[in-house]
């Protein structure tokens, strides 16, 4: 029985990638055009101060510059993606900006303060999570740290509920024009059996939590790494979205932050 049990486990698992209907693919690499450019395909305009929490992470290394968000977890600690970290030197952040280019605060750290996790995957897009020690800032109201989800929540899959995610990602698959202003959209949370039918189990894991997308309406490129926020909590982490393409009205997948407290608070001590 035992056996059994296993064998139709395995060819479940493999079932599920070889009916996956499309690849993922990480929004800073989902066109050759700038990832400075764009926002959040078909957002809204945030007003000011409305996502205090979110920095701009303007990314620089020997081969180019690329742009990602983060969230502030702490005075002396930004939440962004691995995929965001892997290969820079260097981040300028961006603190307290409605329009990208008018920050209250601008603070470069070298790559010698990013911790990426050690388990990063850029085939598989698994363990796409890091964190950036910064110089220590001062809370303010455009400045100021969201919270992440209580242990206690470790287990809450989020599924039907409403989440927020925000950036200055791309507003569509053509555009090239740069984005004034910060973006936010609203998205139903998905379970993984759900955008597994998507994606497939081997890149929609446990650490893993997907939106369902709707009339053109998704993260894009420039929006890595930003936050996924319900009632003022940190619970996704922008990682990826089709490779088709962000207006496609395919699921988009974000690594889930309850899979990773442990990992946060060993590497920065921040816990809630």
């Amino acid at each position: 029985m035992k056996v059994f049990a296993v064998l139709v486990l395995a060819i479940a698992t493999v079932s599920a990638d070889i009916l996956r209907q499309d690849t993922p693919v990480h929004p800073r690499d989902s066109s050759a055009v700038p990832s400075i450019d764009g926002r959040i395909t078909n957002g809204n305009k945030a007003a000011a101060n409305q996502f205090p929490y979110q920095v701009g992470l303007s990314f620089k290394s020997s081969a180019g510059s690329w742009w990602c968000g983060g969230s502030i977890i702490a005075n002396t600690w930004v939440l962004t993606a691995a995929h965001c970290t892997k290969g820079a030197s260097s981040v300028t952040i961006y603190y307290g900006s409605t329009v990208r280019t008018s920050a209250k605060l601008k603070k470069k750290v070298s790559s010698s303060k990013f911790v990426q996790h050690a388990g990063y995957n850029a085939a598989t897009l698994r363990n796409d999570i890091s964190l950036i020690k910064t110089p220590s800032v001062t809370f303010t109201v455009s400045i100021n740290k969201i919270a992440l989800p209580a242990i206690a929540s470790s287990y809450s899959t989020y599924a039907g509920q409403t989440a927020v995610a925000s950036g200055w990602g791309r507003t569509s698959d053509s555009s090239i024009a740069v984005a004034t202003n910060l973006q936010y959209a609203q998205f139903q949370v998905i379970t993984n059996a759900v955008c597994q039918k998507t994606f497939g189990s081997s890149v929609v894991t446990s650490g893993v939590i997907c939106v369902e997308s709707i009339n053109k309406k998704s993260t894009c490129q420039g929006d890595s790494g930003g936050p996924l926020a319900l009632n003022n909590r940190l619970i996704g982490v922008t990682s990826f979205v089709s490779s088709k393409g962000c207006e496609k009205n395919a699921p988009a997948g974000f690594t889930r932050v309850t899979s990773y407290l442990d990992w946060i608070k060993n590497q920065s001590g921040v816990f809630y």
